[in-house]
């Protein structure tokens, strides 16, 4: 207890500038051992209180699992979305050009038609002898069909073939020996097909 009391009378003496008495090792460690026995430390049974702010939550509870963004996901999503633009761009434009291509044989194929007529009445004023002429148009009208085959157009000639109304038009019926009926006979004028669709139908003569 004598130790107890030293200690603050040194500190006071300290304080006021006096000269303070020094003190042994042993008598310093028993002030110390004092000093610690007076702090009340809490026992297991009494909880540390909470200091608010101090909780932190958990990493769960920041940012649920089911709120997470699934990045390959959206990349997945993303990438067929393109596709199936590109896709569609590409079957939009195709059918634009087949409209285009269709649209212009359309008004060519009456000019034509105007050529082969008056090839023919050419070749048949020149009887059975072939005018340079007349030759040379027809390469001009090989040029011109080859075009338009090459434009994907298609130019049929049904002699012999079944008649179909989707494709043939009917100009006449006629019977033919030795031809079953509903055949195409003759034909006036061939048919133009482009694709799936028919530009011009066929003129045609069927047997009956």
């Amino acid at each position: 207890m004598g130790e107890k009391n030293r200690a603050p009378a040194a500190e006071q003496s300290a304080a006021a500038g006096e000269p303070v008495e020094p003190i042994s090792a042993e008598e310093a460690q028993a002030a110390a051992s004092d000093a610690l026995d007076e702090i009340t430390m809490p026992t297991d049974e009494e909880p540390v209180p909470a200091v608010a702010g101090d909780e932190v939550e958990s990493a769960e509870e920041v940012l649920p699992a089911d709120d997470a963004p699934d990045y390959r996901d959206l990349y997945l999503r993303a990438s067929a979305d393109m596709d199936n633009v590109r896709k569609r761009a590409r079957r939009d434009v195709g059918a634009a050009e087949a409209r285009g291509i269709g649209r212009l044989a359309k008004e060519l194929l009456p000019a034509l038609d105007n050529l082969e007529r008056a090839l023919q009445a050419a070749e048949t004023a020149e009887g059975q002898g072939e005018h340079e002429i007349t030759k040379g148009i027809r390469l001009v009208q090989a040029e011109f069909t080859g075009a338009l085959q090459r434009a994907g157009i298609t130019i049929e000639d049904p002699r012999g073939q079944a008649f179909d109304p989707h494709r043939h038009e009917a100009l006449a019926q006629t019977p033919v020996a030795g031809t079953a009926p509903g055949l195409v006979v003759e034909v006036y004028q061939p048919a133009y097909v482009l694709g799936d669709s028919v530009l011009r139908a066929a003129r045609v003569v069927v047997s009956g």
